[in-house]
């Protein structure tokens, strides 16, 4: 168990910035999406791009796993529809609550209860996608 506190730290840590950078204000979000500021646009591009680099770095220093693996991302199935219908849901729900599933919990952190109402929602609809899932097209 004492060798995950570091993961929690990690997360701690990762809260408190996306928290002091605006990335869970739910105005920054709507901002966002009525592309009347680069703020998030900033934000997410800069993750997206300093994932690619550690991503690289990682291979080329044969990272390991915590299980003590060689770090492998698995390749993915080719599939235009599905990421499109896919991402399309996912910024719907994003635009309709004002936050994506990870900072959702981050918001209970500073005091915005409402939003375990949202959470309630998205664990509903994961666990009806687990039960429904091999009666979809994938």
């Amino acid at each position: 168990m004492g060798k995950y506190i570091k993961f929690l730290g990690v997360g701690i840590l990762f809260g408190i910035v996306l928290v002091k950078s605006e990335a869970v204000s739910w105005y920054r979000i709507f901002e966002m999406f009525k592309f009347q500021s680069f703020h998030m646009y900033g934000i997410i591009g800069t993750a997206v791009t300093t994932g690619i680099i550690l991503l690289l770095l990682s291979k080329q220093l044969k990272v390991k796993t915590i299980k003590g693996e060689n770090l492998r991302v698995p390749l993915k199935e080719k599939g235009f529809i599905r990421y499109i219908a896919g991402g399309t849901i996912f910024g719907l729900g994003w635009a309709l609550c004002g936050a994506c599933p990870g900072p959702m919990y981050i918001l209970v952190g500073t005091g915005m209860f409402s939003i375990l109402i949202v959470i309630a929602a998205a664990l509903l609809g994961t666990f009806t996608y687990g039960f429904f899932k091999d009666k979809l097209p994938h």
